[in-house]
C-alpha cells in the first residue's frame, strides 16, 4: 500500500497522535431535526460513504473551473458541460459530468484552517482545532463522523458501524468516545487475488464452540471490576470492547459476507475498476449494503504544490472514474436514496499557480478559503450548484458554509441531532457541533 507523504514530508508514522484514543430559522431546523429522530425509521437504514481525497484537492482542477480568469489562475484544463445546463466541471471529470444530474456540488465552504493537520480536524469533526497544530499533525480533539455516528446509531449483524478504507484518516478517530467507536481499518487490496481482512474468520485451530466456550471461560475467570460511567476512564472497558467485537464479526454470517467480495459479477467489478480504489469503493458499498452506516475511504496524494496538471491527467481521473461508478452502481440498485456520497478533503488549493524551488512543473498551494464539495445521495436533491466564488476562485461570494455546517447536514441525513450535547471523558459537556444549522440545498 503506497504511503502517502504531505508538503512537511510526514507520514502517519512520524507524527505524533495526540488524543486519539481518550440558515436557517428555528423552524426549519427543528423539523430537520424531528425527521432525523429515532422514530424516523427511514433514517435510521441511511448510511454515508465519504471519499476523503487527503492532501487537498483542487477545485479549480475538479468542480469549480474558472475560464475567465487569467492564464496563471485558470491553469491547463478546459471547463466542460455536465449532464446540467449551466454546470460545468474541469474536462478532467469527464465521467461524472456525464451523470452531474445525480449530483450537487457546494462550491461556497470555507474555513480559516490552512494546514493539513488543523483542516482535515475541521472538515471531518465540524470542530477547530483548541490549539494551533502542525501541518503534518494527526489530532483528535472531537470525535469524527464516523465515530458519532457508530456511538449514535450502531450497526447490525456483528458488524462494526464504522470503517475507514485502507487506514484511518488523521482525525478519524473518536476522541472521548472511546476505543469502541474507532474505526474498523481493512487496510488489504480488495483487488489482491488472495484479500483477506483481520478478525472476521475464526482460526483454523479453532472451530467456532472452542471460541465462544473461550469467551465464556473467560467472561467467568476475568472478575475485574468495570468501572462503566465514562468518565472513569477505565482502560479495560476497552479492551473488553475490541474482544466483543472480534467475536461479533467472527461468528457473524452476515459480516463475513460482507467481505466476499470475489461473489460481485465480473462486469460490476470491472465496472468499478480493477484496481485498489475501484475495489475499495465495491467494498464500501457491500458494507453499506450489510447494514454499515459510515466508511471512510481514504485517496491521498491531493497535495498538488508541483505536478498538479499531470496528476490530474492520471490521479484525478481515476478517482472521478470510480465516485461515478459508485453512485451509478447505487442508483441502479435503489441505495442511492439511503445512501450519501461525499467526496472531499480538508482545503482547496490556491488560485495563482506556483512553481516550487526545484519543481520543473507547477502546482497550487493550501488554500482555506475556497471548498468544493461533492455530495450525491440520501434525499440530497439532484442536479445543482450550492453558493459560488468570484471570478478567480478566491473566496465564496454567495451561500457560504463552514464544516460546521456540512457536518450538521451529514448528521441530519442519518438521523442525528446535530444540537446534541455529548459529555467527554472528564463530564464536561460539549457541543456535537457548534453550528447545527445544515446547508438547505442538501436537504432535500
Amino acid at each position: 500500500m503506497a504511503i502517502h507523504q504531505n508538503c512537511e514530508g510526514m507520514n502517519r508514522r512520524d507524527c505524533m497522535k495526540l488524543g486519539l484514543g481518550a440558515l436557517l430559522g428555528g423552524g426549519l431546523v427543528d423539523a430537520l431535526r424531528a425527521r432525523g429522530s429515532a422514530g424516523d425509521t427511514t433514517a435510521a437504514k441511511t448510511s454515508c460513504i465519504l471519499f476523503w481525497l487527503d492532501g487537498g484537492p483542487s477545485h479549480f482542477e475538479t468542480f469549480d473551473p474558472k475560464p475567465d480568469a487569467p492564464a496563471e489562475i485558470r491553469g491547463e484544463f478546459k471547463p466542460i458541460p455536465t449532464k446540467v445546463p449551466g454546470m460545468f466541471f474541469s474536462e478532467n471529470m469527464t465521467k461524472l459530468a456525464a451523470i452531474g444530474d445525480k449530483l450537487t456540488i457546494v462550491r461556497s465552504v470555507r474555513h480559516d484552517q490552512n494546514n493539513h493537520g488543523a483542516g482535515n480536524h475541521y472538515m471531518m469533526t465540524g470542530a477547530p482545532t483548541r490549539i494551533p497544530v502542525g501541518c503534518g499533525a494527526f489530532v483528535s480533539f472531537h470525535p469524527s463522523m464516523g465515530s458519532v455516528v457508530s456511538a449514535e446509531r450502531g450497526a447490525a449483524h456483528g458488524l462494526p458501524a464504522y470503517f475507514s478504507i485502507p487506514e484511518m484518516s488523521r482525525s478519524g478517530g473518536p476522541n472521548f468516545l472511546g476505543a469502541r467507536h474507532a474505526p474498523f481499518v481493512v487496510s488489504d487490496d480488495p483487488n489482491g487475488a488472495s484479500f483477506t481482512v483481520r478478525d472476521v474468520t475464526i482460526p483454523r485451530e479453532l472451530d467456532d464452540g472452542r471460541a465462544l466456550n473461550r469467551r465464556e471461560l473467560r467472561e467467568k475467570l476475568d472478575q475485574f471490576k468495570r468501572f462503566h460511567d465514562r468518565a472513569a476512564g477505565d482502560p479495560v472497558l476497552s479492551a473488553d470492547d475490541n474482544y466483543r467485537q472480534a467475536v461479533s464479526i467472527m461468528t457473524s454470517a452476515e459480516a463475513q459476507r460482507a467481505f466476499e467480495i470475489y461473489r460481485e459479477p465480473d462486469r460490476v467489478r470491472t465496472a468499478f475498476g480493477r484496481t485498489a480504489l475501484g475495489q475499495r469503493a465495491l467494498l464500501a458499498r457491500r458494507l453499506v449494503e450489510a447494514g454499515v452506516p459510515f466508511v471512510t475511504i481514504v485517496n491521498g496524494g491531493w497535495d498538488h504544490h508541483s505536478d498538479i496538471f499531470p496528476a490530474f491527467r492520471k490521479h484525478g481521473q481515476e478517482m472521478e472514474s470510480v465516485v461515478a461508478a459508485l453512485i451509478s452502481d447505487l442508483d441502479q440498485r435503489g441505495l442511492l436514496d439511503t445512501t450519501l456520497v461525499l467526496v472531499m478533503g480538508e482545503f482547496g488549493r490556491s488560485p495563482k499557480i506556483s512553481t516550487l524551488s526545484g519543481s520543473k512543473t507547477p502546482g497550487r498551494d493550501h488554500w482555506s478559503s475556497a471548498i468544493s464539495v461533492l455530495a450525491a445521495g440520501c434525499r440530497t436533491p439532484r442536479g445543482q450548484v450550492v453558493g459560488a466564488t468570484d471570478r478567480s476562485g478566491y473566496a465564496p461570494i454567495e451561500k457560504i458554509y463552514g464544516p460546521e455546517n456540512l457536518v450538521s447536514s451529514v448528521y441530519l441525513k442519518l438521523g442525528i441531532n446535530p444540537d446534541k450535547t455529548l459529555y467527554n471523558s472528564t463530564g464536561r459537556p460539549t457541543h456535537l457541533v457548534s453550528d447545527p444549522r445544515p446547508i438547505a440545498e442538501l436537504m432535500g
